[in-house]
């Protein structure tokens, strides 16, 4: 909407005038009508002129409404505005925050901050209104330095206590990557509105801190009396996402129908994103088949949700249906198209996949296509080839493709290939030191424990240290994180006494722990308590302690579920008669009654 106090105030003036003793009077209220109805940059200018014929673009009372219908339109011209600008020889603090919110509205963050320059050189003193829009092209440009001096004008200027002046501080800040100081401002603030809170929740998103997000979320709707935008139930919806959180993602979803009458196609395709990531991919078909209009997005996101639940087929059914509706696929799309074959091990139509891609779509494959054909030869024990396609790409493999062939060569033992692509990784990327690991354990599998440790030792030397594992799960709305040998939540007892029942229950199903996991060179006694301490267990024992009888347990990881583990979760499922939903760092994994979704095949 177009802030325009200066026609109002016009209008004012003409209504005081008598039409009688200023015969242009009524020509000056039709070029003000005229004015307000434009449509288009061709009409404003048809309009300019009749203000130009009667000598009122010079006057800065009659001037500021064509700067700010030029510059704020939808259809308008910030150069012709900005034309019309330099024309007035002493334009106010209105005319200075007009272009400089024109200038953010074009996204010309550095224009509107080189305008505020000249703005103080000329004396022109800001107000309230100016310093929202200066913040927002701060953020625009992650220009901490400068948001900083912008802040200190406000505190100068008697500014700090504007509700949207604060707003648009904790929305700088955070864009930033300066969260503390989003949250030190909102602290101090007297009044708080529901933009306040979905400007420090938006805050932590962009800066993934998906726990805060929600703890904010929390304690915006523990005081009840604000009503959550769409802004911040999208940003809840993201931190659901990523923490698998499909109870409190399921009543973000009844905000959304509460609070908004229709659900437009970004909203919709975030709520596809939230649940097929949560585990619910059948809540995600359903939204997913009643959109009345779908877009290449919300194709993407279904087809990247069907992927990492291993339905390839399914995927790729929808990527037909996609063409059909006439949509082109994008190099987006065709990642996830890929994705999908590589989940399901659909090696033949991943090769098609590929091939008309280029040919018939016209799409240059990117490293990440590589990297999923690279992926899709791999975990199909198709090692060589997939080396091949390593040496025949037409740019500078990345880090990526590499970790792809090391991982397969994990998997389809083959320490020859793992040796090559450890010492590509080492020179691309020397400082990650899950590589490092990922070759010591391919030595350790192949019981070369000297070379082992001197990887461990190369790891040491360097400094560097992995991010451990962990496990999320979801209790009571609330997400639980476990790692590996965890012995320091106050229910740690009564989780290590859950292992041990349910591990004496697994021993009547035949279970037999794969202690060929342990890549270290101990015995075997103390190879079983380390399986047992692996962060998943912990999660599902925590999850059969305190959920009731037949509920589903969703646990979200950081690693690769490892082989063990694996098994021991689809006993479980069948002792405890429960469905235990696992997401690790590749895909989904639906246990139920003894079986996996992913055919063992991941």
């Amino acid at each position: 909407m177009i802030r325009t106090p200066i026609l109002q105030q016009t209008h004012l003036l003409m209504a005081q005038e008598d039409p009688l003793q200023n015969p242009d009077l009524l020509r000056q209220q039709e070029c003000l009508s005229l004015l307000q109805r434009c449509k288009s940059i061709e009409e404003f200018k048809q309009t300019h002129a009749q203000f130009f014929k009667l000598g009122l673009d010079g006057d800065p009372r009659r001037s500021g409404s064509l700067i700010a219908t030029c510059a704020l339109s939808n259809w308008g011209s910030m150069d012709y505005a900005c034309s019309i600008f330099g024309r007035i020889e002493e334009p106010g603090t209105f005319e200075f925050n007009t272009i400089i919110r024109g200038h953010v509205k074009d996204t010309d963050s550095q224009a509107a901050l080189i305008l505020y320059g000249k703005m103080l050189e000329r004396g022109v003193e800001p107000d309230n209104f100016t310093y929202p829009s200066l913040l927002k092209a701060c953020a625009h440009l992650s220009a901490l330095e400068e948001g900083f001096q912008i802040h200190g004008h406000v505190f100068k200027l008697g500014f700090e206590s504007d509700l949207f002046v604060q707003n648009s501080l904790i929305n700088m800040y955070g864009k930033c990557g300066q969260v503390k100081h989003s949250s030190r401002v909102f602290e101090k603030m007297d009044e708080i509105s529901v933009a306040s809170w979905s400007a420090l929740i938006a805050s932590h998103a962009s800066l993934g801190l998906w726990s805060g997000c929600l703890r904010l979320f929390g304690d915006m709707n523990s005081e009840g009396c604000w009503r959550a935008n769409v802004s911040t139930l999208v940003s809840v919806l993201s931190s659901c996402t990523h923490l698998g959180a499909l109870d409190l993602g399921r009543c973000t979803h009844g905000s959304l129908l509460r609070n908004i009458s229709g659900l437009n196609v970004i909203v919709e395709t975030s709520l596809i994103d939230m649940y097929v990531k949560c585990g619910s991919l059948e809540k995600g078909l359903a939204i997913f088949h009643k959109m009345p209009k779908k877009n290449q997005f919300a194709y993407s996101a279904m087809i990247s949700g069907l992927a990492i639940h291993g339905r390839g087929k399914e995927a790729l059914d929808v990527f037909s249906d996609m063409l059909e509706e006439g949509l082109k696929p994008d190099a987006v799309i065709y990642v996830g198209v890929l994705s999908a074959c590589s989940h399901a091990g659909l090696v033949s139509e991943g090769r098609q996949c590929f091939t008309r891609m280029r040919l018939k779509h016209h799409i240059e494959p990117t490293i990440l296509h590589y990297g999923c054909m690279i992926d899709l030869l791999g975990r199909a024990g198709l090692l060589n080839e997939a080396y091949e396609l390593i040496k025949s790409m037409s740019m500078e493999p990345n880090d990526v493709v590499w970790r792809c062939l090391l991982s397969a060569c994990k998997v389809h033992p083959n320490l020859e290939l793992a040796e090559i692509a450890g010492g590509k990784l080492f020179q691309l990327d020397p400082h990650n030191a899950g590589d490092y690991v990922l070759l010591s354990n391919i030595y350790a599998q192949a019981y070369q424990w000297e070379d082992m440790a001197r990887m461990r030792k190369d790891l040491a030397r360097r400094g560097l240290i992995q991010m451990p594992g962990f496990s999320t799960v979801e209790v009571k709305r609330k997400v639980h994180k476990f790692v590996s040998q965890d012995k320091l939540r106050p229910e740690c007892d009564a989780v290590y006494e859950m292992i041990h029942q349910m591990e004496w229950q697994l021993r009547f199903e035949g279970y037999i722990p794969d202690t060929s996991q342990v890549l270290l060179d101990v015995n075997e006694e103390e190879k079983q308590q380390r399986l047992s301490g692996h962060s998943q267990k912990l999660a599902i024992a925590f999850a059969l302690i305190h959920t009731s009888k037949g509920s589903t347990i969703r646990i979200v990881k950081n690693l690769r579920m490892c082989s063990d583990c694996h098994k021991y979760t689809k006993l479980i499922s069948k002792i405890f008669e429960r469905k235990i939903f696992v997401r690790d760092r590749n895909r989904f994994h639906h246990f139920q009654d003894g079986t996996c979704s992913c055919r063992d095949y991941w």
